[in-house]
């Protein structure tokens, strides 16, 4: 796969020319960088990445001390009546009320609880590792669609360059003969319907020229926005190299060795199974037992005056408590409602399997389809050359007899469309070729080499 992936990035060069003083010119690899640092929907996706590990951090909070302060300051009003008979008072017979407690209160408290055991928090912890890979996975594949969306419509803007290149040739060749055929129109040697036809020609030509001008007007906008550049820049590209395609396109094509497991579509099928095992463990964790461990200590101060914060000379008396104790709690019945939702995890699972047997079959078919369009294209290739290199000799020779006097107008023109046909024909045909070799990259799970 290394000359395939060599002469992929060697052809995809171009310059890019921005609004600034200073010109710059990138490379696809320096665009393709610069479209995973301003692309919008990527930083978007990174975003959500971001939010994997932040989610990782809160669960694994579960299994740290949880540790909460608190404090009052209580001012009892009115305050509680009790009524108990006199003989506890030296009053026997009668019936005493007394008023319970102080009027001002305060409590200064602390608590503290850890996880013992909690096989839900434990199991929490590893599906939450495993969801930031999930993340990091998703983020990859938004990469890869960045890369292989942008090469493809670089593609298309250096082959519509190319066709624009060969029609300001045509234009050129029209340009002259329209001269040459005017001089002899001048002189009598000409008749005004071939002098017209030509112009005719010249003008189509111009249209078409116009038209494709307008299309990589789009196109360029279109690749500009891929890669989160503004608007308002101006880029050029180079023309495109067609003589590094045609040594490519006359060897053998390295197919490169296929394995799903490199495709990132199959290990977030795979990361997605991984995240239902745990989903399932959890529910069979609600299953268990669960022991925690808890403590508290207050100090607490009370008075009827308030005079709670005044120390030794103040009427308030303060004491501290404390207490700490061991929790146990035991599952045993929920009317079946864990066991519901574990078989509701099996059923997912068995989703998650067709789901990777799916996705193998359809990346497999995606590699085999790409090398057939790769060999189509590759005969195509040779085919449209054949025709185009034939066509330039008819051409040529045409023109040799028309100048001679041999052929006439109609015959020449003729020719001149052909051979045009002919060079656009071929332009779109590696066009098709690089688009199936992108493809092919694609397929082996390779793209990422692109930056390279």
């Amino acid at each position: 796969m290394k000359r395939l992936k060599f002469s992929f990035i060697l052809l995809i060069g171009f310059g890019l020319t921005t609004a600034a003083t200073a010109q710059t010119k990138l490379s696809l690899q320096e665009t393709l960088q610069f479209a995973l640092k301003r692309n919008q929907q990527l930083q978007q996706v990174r975003l959500e990445e971001d939010l994997g590990r932040l989610k990782t951090k809160e669960i694994r909070a579960q299994a740290l001390p949880q540790i909460s302060g608190s404090g009052n300051l209580t001012d009892n009003i009115l305050k509680q009546k009790m009524a108990l008979p006199g003989d506890l008072a030296g009053k026997p017979g009668e019936l005493v009320v007394l008023t319970a407690g102080t009027t001002w209160n305060a409590s200064l408290a602390g608590d503290l609880s850890q996880q013992i055991y909690n096989q839900s928090v434990w199991t929490g912890l590893k599906a939450a590792k495993a969801g930031e890979q999930y993340y990091a996975l998703q983020t990859a594949q938004s990469e890869e669609n960045v890369i292989y969306n942008i090469s493809s419509l670089y593609f298309n803007v250096l082959v519509t360059n190319q066709k624009i290149a060969v029609l300001e040739s045509n234009i050129e060749k029209f340009k002259k003969l329209t001269e040459t055929t005017q001089t002899q129109f001048d002189n009598g040697l000409a008749k005004k319907i071939d002098l017209d036809r030509i112009k005719v020609s010249l003008t189509n030509y111009t249209s078409q020229r116009n038209t494709l001008v307008n299309q990589v007007q789009v196109q360029t906008n279109m690749l500009k926005f891929a890669i989160g550049m503004p608007a308002s820049e101006q880029i050029t590209f180079p023309e495109l190299s067609l003589k590094d395609i045609q040594q490519q396109t006359a060897g053998n094509i390295d197919w490169g060795n296929f394995d799903t497991n490199n495709r990132t579509e199959f290990k977030l099928i795979e990361k997605q199974e991984e995240l239902q095992q745990f989903q399932r463990k959890a529910y069979l964790a609600e299953y268990y037992p669960t022991v925690s461990l808890n403590g508290r200590y207050s100090y607490n101060g009370m008075s009827d005056k308030f005079d709670l914060f005044n120390g030794k000379g103040g009427s308030a008396f303060w004491y501290g408590m404390a207490n700490i104790s061991l929790n146990v709690k035991i599952p045993i019945f929920d009317g079946f409602a864990r066991k519901s939702r574990v078989q509701q995890s099996e059923v997912k699972l068995k989703q998650l399997e067709f789901e990777k047997d799916r996705t193998k079959n359809d990346l497999t078919t995606s590699f085999e389809n790409a090398k057939l369009q790769l060999a189509n294209n590759l005969n195509t290739i040779k085919a449209q050359k054949e025709n185009m290199e034939l066509a330039e000799e008819v051409y040529a020779s045409t023109k040799n007899n028309y100048e001679l006097g041999l052929a006439n107008l109609t015959d020449l023109l003729n020719a001149e469309t052909s051979l045009a046909e002919a060079q656009n024909s071929y332009n779109e045909a590696l066009l098709q070729f690089k688009l199936a070799e992108l493809e092919l990259i694609k397929s082996n799970g390779n793209l990422k080499t692109l930056l390279n």
